[in-house]
């Protein structure tokens, strides 16, 4: 008897932690920011998604696919052409998810890695065709303009695979080798023409100053000799005696300077 009792209560035991495994194993958790598709092996992808939470599935009949359907950053690198042909190398960095109702449609064209099979191919496309409207100056002087028409159409054609792209930036814009030589050879050519014409500029201020000072010692000339007319020889000897006290003064004023007359008279250092 207490055998088969004992038998019992293992045999329960053990159904019990079946039991258990088997609906561990049929549950599945879908975390924050997460969605999930399920498929059956016989209906296929099944039209619901599921949102957050623990769920049940049928084992060994059904396969949940986890999406992760929060904004996450790419960057694209594209080389192409602008108008007037030079090259460009551009970078885009691209904040992506996919539309929630859309994942057993993308799950089923796409596959779990939908974001390397439509982002680059769509991003080449657009990038290839706005670029080609604008030449390499224009790219420089209007990126505002270029990256809104890249936004605009980006997410026009994202939109059709079912992927929101909520931020469209150029983070990266360069041109070939042969354009960047020239831009600083043109340059180089506009700091020379600035500094000939500097050079010519000066030239023309020193020409006027020349021109100024000659009229002024023209005036001054022409004041001399009518003060020279009217006066005479008095204003002459009035310089001159003017000239005479004045090195006369300087003269006084050295300590080892004698002053010897013409005169019979004779005078040395005398003081002032």
């Amino acid at each position: 008897m207490a055998a088969n009792f004992f038998n019992r209560l293992g045999q329960i035991g053990l159904g019990v932690a079946l039991t258990g495994s088997v609906v561990n194993s049929a549950l599945y958790n879908v975390d924050g920011g997460h969605r999930a598709v399920i498929f059956d092996r016989f209906q296929g992808i099944k039209p619901n998604v599921v949102g957050e939470g623990t769920h049940f599935f049928i084992p060994w009949i059904q396969r949940p696919i986890i999406f992760d359907i929060r904004s996450q950053p790419r960057n694209v690198p594209v080389i192409t052409g602008s108008k007037d042909l030079q090259n460009v190398n551009i970078t885009l960095r691209i904040l992506f998810r996919p539309v929630p109702e859309s994942l057993p449609r993308i799950y089923t064209i796409l596959g779990v890695d939908y974001d390397e099979r439509v982002l680059p191919s769509i991003t080449t496309e657009v990038l290839k065709a706005v670029v080609a409207q604008f030449d390499a100056g224009e790219l420089i002087t209007q990126r505002e303009v270029v990256s809104q028409k890249v936004s605009e159409d980006l997410t026009e054609r994202a939109a059709q695979f079912g992927v929101i792209l909520d931020d469209i930036s150029i983070t990266h814009l360069t041109f070939g080798k042969e354009f960047t030589q020239a831009v600083e050879l043109k340059q180089v050519a506009q700091q020379d023409a600035e500094k000939a014409r500097f050079l010519v500029e000066r030239a023309e201020q020193q020409k006027k100053a020349a021109i100024i000072s000659a009229e002024g010692d023209a005036t001054a000339a022409s004041m001399l000799a009518k003060a020279l007319g009217e006066a005479g020889d008095g204003l002459v000897e009035l310089r001159r005696i003017e000239a005479a006290e004045d090195i006369a003064y300087q003269l006084a004023r050295s300590r080892q300077v004698s002053y010897l007359p013409s005169g019979p008279g004779l005078l040395l250092n005398v003081p002032q």
